[in-house]
């Protein structure tokens, strides 16, 4: 069968449209893609800013479609299966390599993507716009939000909360209980509030923000060492992302030495966790964030993901 891709052919340049003929092998089957989100990882992608990544590649891991007539869901990593982590559900780390969909494997940036059978998963119903929006943010936060071990009361900042994954984050976060205090941009501030939310728009956040339990990082470099001036002692921060890809540098480390910080990594999230928040959001407990475009315009929504002009998730429409 013929489907049509957009390439990335070279790092920072426009993306490249190609058909191509796909036929699945044993056990896989071809999902009609309906909608794809725009991950930060996919920027990072574009940018260069993964060590060692070859191209081409056909980007996008948060895709949905149908199968037979039904909508579905994607869990967009093949996993080994047999190490430990993949056997006792912790296959985001999985010891053996996986491979990702948008990464290893041509993900959604096209109107099909041959899966594993396995991997696919019925949708609580067909708002495909809004599970391509939401379900790797809302399975992000829900994964970073129990390793921070949030309870409710906890005071939390969340960087980056105007984004794709901030705006569903705080949403969650409200969800189990947590005070949330959301740093974004000017332009974004009365629209978080919108969501119960303690807002910060200072560019020198922690006096504005004070003391916090949690941080989830989620900008990375840029705010980093702005946010670890808001934890208490003892408090944790949850590196969800590193947007610009660049190193990340300590300003401060004996800060964090003598307040005894957690800093801890959060690898995106299992399959029983993707899945749970594909129930969150069919059952209306996050209001999915997004604007959609048409795949062929994806060089335009690129360039306005780069001046910050969206809303939430960017999301493609075959």
């Amino acid at each position: 069968m013929e489907i049509q891709q957009a390439v990335l052919e070279q790092f920072r340049a426009p993306f490249v449209f190609r058909s191509v003929d796909v036929s699945p092998g044993k056990d896989e089957v071809l999902v009609r893609v309906r909608a794809t989100g725009i991950c930060g990882r996919d920027r990072v992608i574009w940018k260069g800013g993964f060590r060692g990544f070859r191209l081409p590649a056909v980007l996008g891991h948060e895709f949905v479609g149908e199968l037979d007539g039904k909508p579905v869901g994607v869990y967009p990593v093949v996993t080994c299966g047999t190490c430990e982590a993949c056997r006792s559900g912790q296959e985001n780390l999985c010891i053996h390599g996986a491979e990702i969909y948008g990464e290893q494997r041509p993900g959604g940036y096209a109107t099909g993507v041959v899966v594993p059978r396995a991997l696919v998963f019925d949708l609580p119903d067909d708002r495909f716009e809004a599970y391509a929006a939401a379900l790797c943010p809302v399975a992000t936060a829900l994964h970073a939000a129990r390793l921070a071990g949030v309870t409710p009361g906890m005071r939390v900042l969340v960087t980056g909360a105007g984004g794709g994954v901030g705006v569903h984050m705080v949403q969650v976060l409200r969800g189990m209980g947590a005070e949330v205090v959301a740093l974004t941009s000017p332009s974004k501030a009365d629209f978080l509030t919108s969501f119960g939310v303690e807002v910060v728009t200072a560019r020198r956040f922690r006096k504005a923000v004070g003391r916090v339990d949690v941080v989830f990082e989620n900008v990375g470099r840029e705010t980093l060492n702005e946010s670890l001036m808001t934890l208490r002692p003892q408090g944790t921060l949850i590196l969800v992302g590193n947007v610009s890809g660049a190193p990340l540098e300590l300003l401060r480390p004996a800060l964090s030495i003598m307040r005894e910080h957690r800093l801890v990594g959060s690898a995106a999230y299992t399959r029983k966790e993707f899945e749970e928040a594909a129930r969150w959001i069919g059952e209306q407990r996050v209001r999915p964030v997004y604007e959609a475009f048409p795949l062929m315009s994806i060089n335009d929504v690129y360039r306005a993901l780069e001046r910050r002009a969206i809303r939430g998730r960017a999301v493609l429409l075959p």
